[in-house]
């Protein structure tokens, strides 16, 4: 017993810290670029949707605010916030590449395929509509974010000196859990076990856990390096506080209840014997603009007893946290984004479930 929750909270543990770090990195690109990479974009028509959709593709929800922030300033057409949001899988993407990165890969080329052509279709039906949105909320950029005029070692060096000649308790609480985080997968933490099974084992591998400290480490070098109101504002605020336990304890959820269920019942038999109503429950709960529910098909579809057909139907109805300033926007267009991405996936899910997939 004790050696199960050892395992659970240790593969729990890498999951997490690998989406964090993520995470970190996809904040700090948008802080460094002071958002352009979001904003350098918009031509008109397919231009707009293929961004658009590769907005989406960026795991987390930044990509996916982004669009939602543009449309609101009608800067992009509603076909394009529909692609978005089609190609949007929010926190959930980032625990697919932990989980099961090549395949991850391969549905992010699919979502991107179905995004476009269902932008160019929304916009060729619903070209002019633009439901009634309040103001409008882009994503949170402050003016520290602005380098000083130094080149790339100084600015490094200045940082540096600076930083740990005051340093704070949230850089050393930040530094002092990645540096822990680290040494627990060079350590084997999390297993190296025999006896894993599915998509799960890999986090085992030595291979893996050599990479995800890799990253780790290039993570810890921008704690060192970043200002303070970034660590503040964009990791702690934004990262820690409104993600990091949440993601924890909806992976720890999900596993807890697969092993659970496993126990009793033969997960991949009798999601076989009832993939019709595992597919209208996972496109229904994508309607629920949060990540974490979600969590559950994606660890089914790792551990080898979720068929292809039924994430790629969650993953194009769920958005994550994108779809919460759509609908303090527009519930209107809100609930036309749901019922159009809602359709979509049920439509790709009873395709796979004839084919086969």
């Amino acid at each position: 017993m004790i050696h199960e929750i050892y395992d659970l909270l240790g593969t729990t543990v890498t999951i997490t810290g690998f989406v964090v770090v993520m995470m970190l990195f996809i904040e700090y690109l948008n802080v460094a670029t002071r958002g352009r990479w979001s904003k350098n974009l918009l031509r008109s028509g397919f231009s707009q949707i293929v961004t658009a959709s590769l907005l989406g593709l960026i795991p987390g929800c930044l990509g996916g605010f982004a669009a939602v922030s543009l449309f609101t300033h009608r800067m992009i057409s509603f076909g394009a916030l529909i692609a978005a949001m089609i190609a949007s899988s929010g926190d959930e993407a980032f625990v697919m590449f932990a989980l099961f990165p090549e395949k991850a890969l391969m549905i992010q080329g699919i979502l991107l395929v179905i995004a476009l052509a269902a932008g160019v279709l929304t916009d060729r039906f619903l070209k002019n509509y633009r439901p009634l949105v309040t103001e409008s909320h882009p994503f949170e950029l402050h003016h520290q974010d602005d380098n000083p005029g130094r080149n790339l070692w100084e600015n490094i060096k200045f940082h540096l000196s600076k930083n740990f000649s005051n340093l704070s308790f949230n850089r050393f609480l930040l530094m002092a859990g990645l540096l822990l985080f680290i040494f627990s997968l060079l350590s084997g933490w999390g297993g190296h076990e025999e006896e894993a099974s599915g998509s799960l084992g890999f986090l085992r591998e030595d291979s893996f856990n050599l990479l995800f400290a890799i990253l780790s480490i290039g993570a810890l070098l921008i704690i060192a390096v970043a200002e303070e109101h970034f660590l503040e504002d964009h990791l702690w605020n934004h990262i820690i506080r409104k993600h990091f336990l949440r993601i924890f304890l909806w992976t720890l959820a999900a596993l807890i209840f697969i092993r659970v269920i496993g126990v009793f019942v033969d997960a991949e038999s009798w999601i076989g014997q009832n993939q019709l109503s595992v597919l209208l429950i996972a496109v229904l709960l994508g309607i629920i603009p949060e990540s974490g529910p979600h969590l559950i098909f994606v660890t089914l579809f790792a551990e080898g007893s979720l068929p292809l057909s039924i994430l790629l139907a969650s993953s194009i109805v769920q958005d994550g946290h994108s779809g919460l300033p759509l609908l303090a926007e527009t519930k209107q267009g809100f609930l036309l984004v749901k019922t159009i991405n809602l359709t979509i996936g049920l439509a790709i899910g009873l395709s796979g479930y004839f084919l086969g997939y």
